[in-house]
């Protein structure tokens, strides 16, 4: 799989933690910063990120800031993209079959983690989406986006 990875100051050694976990997956990922915790911008990551998924240059985006909240609600301003909070194995893995989340968002604060990241990460690249009456309510999202189009 092809992944892209982008975090804000918060997130230099986290997302190492995760290219390493990527790596010996057999994954390939490209690197949309920061490398640093010299401040930046979450929404400016968050859209290169998310814009590069959506345009399908890569399979699934990982995006980590101090929560995590902030780069998942950029990320979804997004069309095509479902972008998930998930500090659990169980969330990934179930944001994955049933939302068929294309992008994971992770916190870097200690507070954040409940589980190993290994797991997180693992779960969500692993599950697959399980179609049936998830579609349906995918396409009622769809359905969203589309309305929402020509509107600031």
């Amino acid at each position: 799989m092809r992944i892209a990875i982008g975090n804000d100051h918060w997130g230099p050694e986290l997302k190492q933690t995760i290219i390493q976990i990527l790596a010996e997956s057999g994954h390939s990922y490209e690197d949309f910063g920061c490398q640093t915790t010299e401040s930046v911008d979450y929404p400016d990551i968050a859209r290169e990120v998310a814009e590069a998924v959506a345009r399908g240059d890569f399979d699934y985006g990982i995006l980590i800031c101090n929560n995590g909240i902030g780069m998942s609600i950029a990320a979804n301003k997004v069309r095509g993209i479902r972008a998930a909070l998930c500090y659990t194995a169980f969330n990934a893995r179930r944001t994955r079959q049933h939302q068929d989340a294309n992008i994971l968002c992770l916190g870097a604060g200690k507070e954040q983690a409940q589980e190993p990241v290994a797991e997180i990460v693992n779960a969500f690249l692993t599950a697959e989406f399980e179609g049936g009456r998830h579609q349906r309510r995918l396409d009622k999202i769809g359905a969203i986006e589309a309305s929402q189009l020509g509107q600031p």
